[in-house]
């Protein structure tokens, strides 16, 4: 996973949280914490832990692999288009080629599109972003992944803020380009190599000394390449039919192949490598936005003066599924642990010698010491005891989530009613809900056969 990835990742998550509301995060900012470092480091901690839990770092395994496919049916694109100009310029070699005509067909639209790019560059800074949209579009589509659709609105963002999205679109714009043209200068010299081409020029409106002065010019660059240029005398015959002299078509067509190099293919080649290089020195200085309020809020959480204990509002619609971050091979032992037990209970039950107490918790030390406990020694069998005359809120789900993450195997006890007092049906049945959105196995009779033994 690379540097840019993880922070892709962490803007991910926080505009998922900005839009869908805060998720269940107490283990992922337990682990940031424990793990130490400056703030963006512990941000990033969190973030790639949810980003785990929730699908997303699959997603982004998705959407990269569907951004390499549409990379390449763009550049299968480029290459044939670039060899359609080549022939749309040389025609079948039966007819004599008007050098003009076959120039433009080969630059002009190439040209224009690099002198839009670049007037939007300096003016706009974001031209060209059309061809980048077609490329993050086709990119989601070949990834296939429903939580991919989250990852394009975080890369944009993500790289707007560094100003780095013009020298992305322009790598894949001038590269894109650049394959085009040498696509169309392979198909020119593969065409001139094995057809015999004349070459003429045409004009109704402009006199031959125009055409001199023209291709003089622009022969002038590719002749400090060693390119030949036709001289006067071939170009002013040239302008009635076509030269049957082997020297003449040499001079046009080594004249042609000079212009599209210098003027097709060198610039693309030269814009794509400064492109490439602000892109790479961009990303290196990529960091997180701390000032942006989703960041903000994480500071007291990561880096705490003081922790807080688990919030006390209503469930949330729809819970995480706990999966054990545990095996067998790494735990041991039997745990017993209750949650919020009021006075008037008597705690704890007689247990058998192999199986530990963990008390009650009840404050923010309690919870805190015993998740490092677990962190370091986790159980293979863990009983949380609740009292369901409390509702289900989230912070105790959200803790009861921590612990069974933390053993191997878990069990929730749902502690009966004391004597002269009834459960209440629908709180109960709210019970029941959460635990199965969990996947947490429950009861209303204690456990201790299977904490004991391992079954029932």
């Amino acid at each position: 996973m690379t540097e840019l990835n993880n922070l892709w990742l962490t803007e991910t998550i926080r505009l998922r949280e900005e839009h869908a509301g805060p998720l269940e995060d107490l283990q992922a900012n337990r682990l940031a914490r424990s793990a130490g470092g400056d703030l963006p480091s512990r941000i990033q901690r969190r973030a790639l832990w949810l980003a785990d839990r929730d699908g997303l770092s699959d997603a982004l395994k998705h959407w990269l692999q569907g951004a390499r496919l549409a990379l390449i049916v763009m550049v299968v694109l480029a290459v044939v288009s670039g060899a359609g100009l080549a022939f749309a310029a040389m025609g079948d070699g039966l007819h004599p080629v008007n050098v003009f005509w076959a120039l433009g067909s080969l630059l002009g639209l190439n040209l224009m599109l690099l002198l839009s790019w670049v007037v939007g560059l300096v003016f706009a800074g974001e031209h060209g972003a059309s061809l980048g949209r077609v490329w993050l579009w086709l990119s989601e589509k070949l990834a296939r992944d429903a939580k991919a659709a989250q990852l394009a609105p975080a890369l944009m963002l993500l790289l707007q803020r560094q100003k780095l999205t013009r020298w992305a679109v322009g790598v894949l714009v001038n590269g894109l380009w650049l394959l085009a043209m040498l696509s169309a200068l392979v198909i020119l010299l593969t065409l001139m190599a094995t057809r015999r081409y004349g070459f003429v020029w045409e004009t109704t409106l402009l006199s031959a000394d125009t055409f001199i002065a023209v291709t003089q010019a622009l022969g002038a660059l590719p002749a400090l390449l060693g390119f030949n240029v036709p001289t006067e005398e071939m170009i002013r015959a040239s302008g009635d039919a076509a030269l049957n002299i082997e020297s003449a078509r040499q001079a046009w067509a080594a004249w042609l192949v000079g212009v599209v190099l210098v003027y097709g293919v060198m610039p693309r080649l030269l814009l794509a490598l400064f492109c490439q290089w602000r892109w790479k020195t961009g990303r290196a200085a990529l960091r997180l936005d701390l000032n942006l309020p989703g960041y903000a809020q994480l500071r007291q959480r990561l880096m705490p003066t003081s922790e807080r204990l688990g919030i006390n509002d209503a469930a949330p619609e729809q819970l995480h599924r706990v999966e054990s971050g545990v095996s067998e091979q790494q735990s041991d032992g039997a745990l017993l642990v209750a949650i919020e037990l009021d006075d008037d209970r008597p705690w704890p039950p007689k247990l058998p010698n192999n199986i530990s107490n963990a008390g009650i918790l009840d404050s923010r030390e309690s919870r805190t010491k015993l998740l490092e406990q677990l962190g370091r020694f986790p159980p293979a069998r863990l009983a949380i005891a609740c009292d369901p005359r409390r509702s289900p809120d989230r912070g105790s789900l959200a803790l009861i989530a921590e612990l069974a993450r933390s053993a191997s195997a878990t069990r929730v006890w749902l502690l009966q009613a004391p004597p002269g007092e009834a459960l209440d049906a629908e709180r109960l049945g709210d019970w029941h809900a959460a635990l199965q959105q969990l996947e947490l196995p429950f009861a209303d009779c204690a456990p201790l056969s299977w904490l004991e033994t391992g079954h029932d």
